[in-house]
C-alpha cells in the first residue's frame, strides 16, 4: 500500500465511481485499497466532500455515489444560481439551537450543500459537518445565526417566499 497526493487520489475515484457502483464509503475505501492506496475513512469522507460526491437512486431503495448533474470538471464553481438551484432542488428545512443550525437535506444531497456553504466563506460560519441528509453549520458568533438563516433560507426558498 502507498500514500499518495491529493490529485491522483481523486483521479482514482473518479475512475471508480464512474465504472464501479459504490454504495457506502466503506465501498469507495476497499475499492481504494484494492488499487494500493492506502486511505482513511475519514479521507474519504472528506474526499467525498470535496469532490461533492452525491448519492443517486439505482432502484429497489439503493443508492450510489456519483458527481452530481452538470460536472464538467472535479473543480466545481459555485455561481449564485447554481448554489440556489442546489439549496431549492435539496434543502427540505432547518432549525437551530444556540450557535448551531441543522439544515435538513434530500438523501445523498448533504455533502454537496455543505461544500457549497463552505465554499461561500461567509464570515459567520466556522465550518459544516454533513451526513447523509442533515448539515450542522456551526455559526460564530451566536448572535449571527439569525443573519445566517435568513441567508441559507433565501438560498433555498428566494427572498420573500417563505
Amino acid at each position: 500500500m502507498k500514500t499518495v497526493k491529493k490529485e491522483e487520489r481523486y483521479d482514482k475515484i473518479h475512475d471508480i465511481i464512474t465504472r464501479q457502483v459504490i454504495e457506502t464509503q466503506e465501498d469507495l475505501t476497499n475499492a481504494l485499497r484494492r488499487q494500493g492506496i492506502e486511505v482513511t475513512q475519514a479521507t474519504v469522507s472528506r474526499d467525498i466532500k470535496e469532490l461533492m460526491l452525491v448519492k443517486v437512486p439505482m432502484g429497489q431503495g439503493r443508492y450510489r455515489y456519483a458527481y452530481p448533474a452538470g460536472h464538467e470538471t472535479k473543480e466545481v464553481v459555485f455561481s449564485s444560481s447554481r448554489m440556489e438551484r442546489l439549496f431549492r432542488d435539496t434543502v427540505l428545512g432547518m432549525d437551530y439551537s444556540e450557535n448551531l443550525i441543522v439544515v435538513k437535506t434530500m438523501p445523498g444531497a448533504a455533502n454537496a450543500v455543505a461544500s457549497a456553504i463552505d465554499y461561500a466563506k461567509w464570515p459567520q460560519v466556522i465550518g459544516t459537518l454533513a451526513g447523509d441528509d442533515n448539515i450542522l453549520v456551526i455559526v460564530k458568533p451566536k448572535k449571527a445565526v439569525p443573519e445566517v438563516l435568513e441567508l441559507l433560507a433565501n438560498m433555498t426558498y428566494g427572498s420573500g417566499e417563505r
